[in-house]
């Protein structure tokens, strides 16, 4: 798929559908999913750390908290981080399925760093 047709797919919809359970919906979350978000972050102007800090409030405080943050993005991201987030939260009521959403958020952010370290003219 090209970015524009991996950016269209709704993450938050995989997020409800990937999280509770393993399996087929699990595996297009961590992998087009995963995608799906970092495209859309690295059009808004994020850097990786910034997933992976989210990613760490998360472990720490749980993805209901995290969802409640008023900017757990930077900038523009933060409505698309917010939307994420409270899709993740319908569907995890426990520790383990806030350690599976910030793996999710580390698995945006491998991908995000890869775009950005091998997009031309990256040093």
């Amino acid at each position: 798929m090209s970015d524009d047709q991996l950016a269209a797919l709704d993450v938050e919809i995989l997020l409800r559908f990937g999280l509770p359970a393993e399996g087929p919906h699990r595996s297009a979350l961590f992998g087009d999913g995963a995608v799906a978000a970092a495209i859309t972050a690295d059009r808004l102007g994020v850097l990786p750390r910034a997933l992976v800090f989210l990613g760490e409030v998360v472990k720490a405080g749980g993805t209901r908290f995290a969802a409640a943050l008023p900017e757990p993005l930077p900038g523009p991201a933060a409505a698309p981080a917010r939307g994420w987030l409270e899709a993740a939260a319908l569907v995890v009521h426990d520790p383990t399925g806030d350690q599976l959403v910030a793996r999710w958020l580390d698995a945006v952010a491998a991908v995000l760093a890869l775009r950005v370290t091998n997009r031309p003219g990256a040093s």
